[in-house]
């Protein structure tokens, strides 16, 4: 059998994680992904580990995981909406922003175009929705 993932869904409230974010800014994105997520999802979010907030789930080549979802670290706001974000057009028109193999990283949603981001996390839901039907 595989390892279990180390990142569990937990049953930890994720208005109490929301609200101890330190940074205000931080904890007010964090506000503002949460609600376009579970506009974009249907879904409640969970807490998937310590630090993460996901909305959906799906069972992968590596166990089961958020479809979905965003961590407000200390460093910055990590989106997580999809695998390959080089793929996804629209990210030339999204602003400043870094990104991993299925991570997005804002330093602040004030810098980057909050229509274009609504966008790619809407197209990394579809794309979730058709690799890990229901």
């Amino acid at each position: 059998a595989m390892a279990e993932p180390k990142t569990q869904k937990t049953k930890a409230s994720v208005a109490a994680f929301i609200a101890a974010v330190e940074d205000d800014t931080r904890r007010k994105d964090a506000k503002n992904v949460d609600k376009m997520m579970r506009e974009i999802s249907g879904e409640k979010p969970a807490m998937w580990g310590p630090s993460i907030v996901g909305y959906g789930e799906y069972e992968g080549p590596t166990g089961k995981w958020p479809r979905i979802g965003f961590s407000p670290r200390k460093a910055n706001l990590v989106i997580y909406a999809m695998d390959g974000y080089a793929r996804e057009p629209l990210m030339k028109k999204l602003g400043k922003h870094k990104t991993g193999r299925s991570c997005l990283y804002i330093n602040k949603l004030a810098d980057v175009d909050e229509g274009v981001l609504r966008q790619i996390v809407v197209n990394g839901w579809k794309i979730m929705a058709k690799k890990y039907p229901e």
